[in-house]
């Protein structure tokens, strides 16, 4: 009887060799996961191999999951690499900001301000930090800060919820 469980390792540089890929694959491994979010295409293709390579020689058959890294909205630089936000304080996503300050912070994609509305939640650096989105004007994204923190340069934005428009696969993804 076939088990319905499947193991899944992430491979990685200190998994790479085909001794480890073989011990691996002989514990019981059924998918590698490749991590496209590092590493050149390449390198993702002589993994691959190596994992195909392992499991002819185990007689077994292993999947492969490319797990690729998708569009990453992110906000821009800050003057002094990183700033305090306490909650309650007003916040502003700026799309033509060049360096952020405590008071605003540019932003890598240049639509987000038409994908958000008021009363939209944006969620930064992995969701420790928590706006709320009072306004948008032109390019500027008003907000409240619901949960504070420091933030630092070039972390994650998503709403809460979804539903922006960038596109689901990068240029990196496509290679």
């Amino acid at each position: 009887m076939q088990r319905a469980t499947k193991i899944v390792a992430t491979l990685g540089p200190a998994s790479s060799t085909q001794d480890v890929l073989n011990r691996m694959l002989a514990a019981g491994v059924d998918v590698v996961r490749l991590n496209f979010s590092h590493g050149a295409a390449a390198d993702h293709e002589e993994r691959a191999r190596l994992v195909r390579d392992a499991a002819r020689s185990l007689g077994r058959e292993v999947a492969i999951m490319a797990d690729l890294q998708g569009p990453k909205i992110r906000i821009g630089k800050l003057a002094n690499g990183k700033v305090t936000l306490k909650t309650g304080q007003r916040f502003i996503l700026d799309a033509d900001c060049e360096l952020g300050n405590e008071e605003r912070v540019g932003l890598d994609y240049k639509e987000l301000p038409r994908d958000v509305a008021p009363g939209d939640v944006l969620l930064l650096d992995d969701g420790l930090i928590r706006l709320g989105v009072e306004s948008v004007l032109g390019n500027e994204i008003t907000t409240r800060v619901e949960v504070g923190g420091a933030l630092s340069n070039n972390k994650g934005i998503n709403r809460l919820g979804g539903g922006l428009t960038a596109p689901a696969l990068t240029a990196k993804d496509m290679d």
